[in-house]
């Protein structure tokens, strides 16, 4: 289980910065939902993907 995401976090995927900045929406296990900026929601599995958390991006 991947503890170090929670609801309401701001993150990045650093292979994909078109994205944008994300907002995690949920957890479970190693599946985390994040809805991006330029990308919408989506389902990412950080068993394979690492995430960076980004620190002061809430409105």
């Amino acid at each position: 289980m991947n503890s170090i995401f929670e609801p309401g976090q701001y993150v990045r995927h650093p292979a994909r910065p078109d994205w944008g900045i994300g907002q995690v929406q949920s957890v479970v296990g190693d599946r985390v939902t994040v809805n991006f900026e330029n990308a919408g929601k989506l389902l990412i599995n950080t068993a394979q993907t690492i995430l960076e958390i980004v620190d002061g991006a809430g409105p």
